[in-house]
C-alpha cells in the first residue's frame, strides 16, 4: 500500500517542539518504563481465566469483567467517566438461531455449520423466505463514488442476493480500482447486508472464501452461530433482509453450476465492473427460529482529568469482549480472548498507569474506554459514537488497541490504515525514539481499519489510530521464536485455543503500549490538535 505523509518527520518535531509540560523528562520516562510485561502478563490472565468465561456480553464474565476494570482504575485515581459512574448502558438483544435448520435451494437442503450458516438480524422468533428467486449480485455494492453499482438495472425486492465477499479491487489488485488491494468498507460482510437491505431483497448470501474473507470457514462457524447480538429497536430491525448469512465455496461453486453458470467465470466478470445475473430457476427457502434475549451490556469509561483543558480528550479504546461459552461445543467450551483483546483491555490498563504515575495532570483530560460486543459487529463502539459521553468537538483523537503483538520485539511497527491522519506523523516521531520506523498495514485486504472500534471514532470525525506489531525481528532469537510460536497459535482466532501462553513474549507488546502513552501524551499536551490528511474519507463534521 502506498504510505503517504503530508507531514514531515521535521514538521512532526515541530509539533512536538512545540509542547510545553509541568512534568520534567525525568519524571515522563518514569512513567513511560512503568509499563512493563510482567503487570500486562497479570491482566492477561485474569481477563482470558477460564473463571471469565470467554467474557460474553450480558454474562458473568461481563460482571467479573467490569469488576475488575472499576477495582484496576479506582486504584489508579482515576473518575467515573460518565458522570457518577464507569459505565454507559448499551441495550442489547442476542438472537440465537435454533441450528436445526436447513437452508433448501432448489430442491437440495444444505446442512447449518457443514455447508452454510444463516440467521436472522430480525428481533422475532421465527423468519423465514420461501422459494425466493436467486440472482449473484457480484460484489453487492453500490458505490456512487467508485462509480459502481451491482444493483442497477434489477429489481431484487423479494429475492434472494448471493455476492463475494471483499471488493473488486482485492481480486484485480489494480490500485485505480476502490483502493486496490486494501478493502474499503464496501469490502465488508456488515455493508453487504446493509445494502441488500436497502434494496428490498428478502435473503442476503455472502460466499466465503478466505482469502478475501481473510478468515477461514471455522470462523464463520463460530462467529455466526449461538447467540448473535443486535441493538434493541423500535421496529425490531424490520427494515433488515428476512435471513442472512453464509455458504461455503464449494456449495456455490455447485449452485452456479446448477443454475448453468461457471463461478470462476461470474468472479471473474464481477470484478471488470458492476455486475448481477440472475442464477437461473434456482430458488431459496429456510426458516429460522430465534431465542430471544434482550439484556443491558455495558461500556466502561474512565477518565484522568486535564490540568488546564480538562473537557478536551484524548480517548483510549479497547474492547473488553469476546465469544463467551459454547455449551454445546465438545471438548473445550470456553472462547477465553486472549489475544483477542485480553491484551489490549490490560494494556489499557498499563497505559491509565503510566499516565496516573505523572506528577501533574496533563492539560487535556486522558478517558480509557473499554467497549462491549465488539465482536458482534462493533456494537458497543457504534452505540458511544450515536450517543458520546464525550462530545465529537471535544474529542481531539483516538488510540485503539486491539490484540496486542505477543511475538517479541521488532524493528518497525504496523499502522492499519496508514495515511489517513496526522497521528502517523506523530507515531512516528515516537517511534523514531526506539530505533524503529513505521511500516504499512500488513495485511490491507484485510479491511483492517474497518474492523475495530477506532472506526465509531473515525465516522466521527475524530481522527483515530490502530497500529500494532511489526514484521520485521528485533534480533535472529526473535525471529525463531516468532516463526515458533506462529505455529502454536496459528487457526485461533476466534477459536478455543486463543488462550494465554506463558511463553508468549510481551516485550513488543510493551514497546508498543509505551509508544501509544508516548503520542498520547504528546496529543495532551501540544497546541494544536491532530488533523485528517486531506486525501482522507474522513473529516471532522
Amino acid at each position: 500500500m502506498k504510505t503517504k505523509f503530508t507531514l514531515s518527520l521535521l514538521s512532526a518535531a515541530v509539533l512536538v517542539g512545540c509542547m510545553t509540560t509541568h512534568n520534567t523528562p525525568e519524571q515522563q520516562q518514569i512513567a513511560y518504563n512503568s509499563i512493563n510485561a510482567e503487570q500486562l502478563a497479570s491482566h492477561i490472565k485474569v481477563l482470558a481465566s477460564d473463571e471469565f468465561g470467554g467474557r460474553a456480553p450480558s454474562s458473568e464474565g461481563e460482571k467479573l469483567t467490569l469488576e475488575y476494570l472499576s477495582k484496576q482504575f479506582q486504584a489508579l485515581g482515576y473518575q467515573p467517566g460518565n458522570g457518577d459512574s464507569f459505565l454507559q448502558e448499551v441495550p442489547l438483544v442476542s438472537l440465537e438461531a435454533d441450528p436445526n435448520m436447513v437452508l433448501s435451494i432448489g430442491g437440495k437442503d444444505y446442512q447449518y455449520k457443514k455447508d452454510m450458516v444463516m440467521g436472522s438480524s430480525r428481533i422475532s422468533e421465527q423468519q423465514s423466505i420461501a422459494n425466493s428467486e436467486l440472482v449473484f449480485v457480484g460484489y453487492g455494492v453500490n458505490a456512487p463514488e467508485y462509480n459502481w453499482n451491482d444493483y442497477e438495472g434489477i429489481d431484487v425486492t423479494g429475492k434472494t442476493v448471493v455476492m463475494l465477499v471483499n471488493d473488486p479491487g482485492f481480486a484485480t489488485k489494480d490500485p485505480a480500482l476502490f483502493t486496490g488491494d486494501a478493502m474499503t468498507y464496501y469490502g465488508r460482510w456488515t455493508y453487504k447486508f446493509e445494502e441488500a437491505s436497502r434494496q428490498g431483497a428478502a435473503g442476503a448470501i455472502i460466499i466465503h472464501e478466505t482469502a478475501p474473507a481473510s478468515y477461514p470457514w471455522s470462523v464463520v462457524e463460530n462467529s455466526w452461530s449461538g447467540e448473535q447480538f443486535g441493538f434493541q429497536k423500535e421496529n425490531n430491525n424490520m427494515d433488515r433482509v428476512t435471513v442472512e448469512g453464509w455458504v461455503t465455496t464449494d456449495v456455490a461453486s455447485e449452485l452456479f453450476q446448477r443454475a448453468g453458470l461457471d463461478f470462476e467465470t461470474a468472479k471473474a466478470q464481477a470484478a471488470k465492473g458492476a455486475y448481477h445475473v440472475d442464477m437461473g430457476d434456482l430458488t431459496a427457502s429456510v426458516s429460522v427460529k430465534n431465542t430471544i434475549k434482550k439484556s443491558i451490556s455495558y461500556n466502561f469509561i474512565a477518565t484522568l482529568p486535564g490540568s488546564e483543558k480538562p473537557d478536551e480528550h484524548v480517548i483510549y479504546s479497547a474492547h473488553w469482549d469476546h465469544l463467551g461459552t459454547d455449551k454445546n461445543r465438545t471438548g473445550d467450551q470456553i472462547y477465553n480472548g486472549a489475544h483477542d483483546n485480553a491484551t489490549g483491555t490490560g494494556g489499557m490498563i498499563e497505559v491509565a498507569e503510566a499516565f496516573a504515575l505523572l506528577p501533574t495532570a496533563p492539560k487535556r483530560s486522558v478517558t480509557f474506554l473499554a467497549v462491549t460486543a465488539e465482536e458482534q459487529g462493533l456494537l458497543g463502539s457504534k452505540f458511544y459514537a450515536a450517543d458520546p459521553v464525550i462530545a465529537a468537538d471535544k474529542t481531539v483523537a483516538n488510540i485503539n488497541m486491539d490484540s496486542l503483538n505477543i511475538l517479541g520485539k521488532v524493528k518497525d511497527i504496523s499502522v492499519v490504515g496508514i495515511g489517513k491522519s496526522e497521528l502517523d506523523d506523530l507515531l512516528t516521531q515516537a517511534a523514531k525514539e526506539q530505533n524503529r520506523t513505521v511500516s504499512g498495514d500488513p495485511k490491507p485486504s484485510s479491511g483492517g481499519y474497518y474492523r475495530s472500534d477506532h472506526f465509531a471514532f473515525a465516522n466521527m470525525g475524530v481522527p483515530a489510530m490502530y497500529a500494532g506489531g511489526g514484521t520485521i525481528a528485533f534480533d535472529e532469537q526473535t525471529e525463531s521464536y516468532r516463526k515458533k510460536m506462529s505455529l502454536v497459535v496459528r487457526g485461533c482466532y476466534h477459536q478455543p485455543c486463543d488462550r494465554y501462553r506463558d511463553e508468549w513474549d510481551l516485550s513488543g507488546a510493551v514497546q508498543d503500549l509505551q509508544l501509544f502513552y508516548k503520542v498520547g501524551l504528546t496529543i495532551t499536551e501540544q497546541e494544536n490538535w491532530p488533523k485528517w490528511y486531506d486525501n482522507s474519507e474522513f473529516q471532522r463534521k
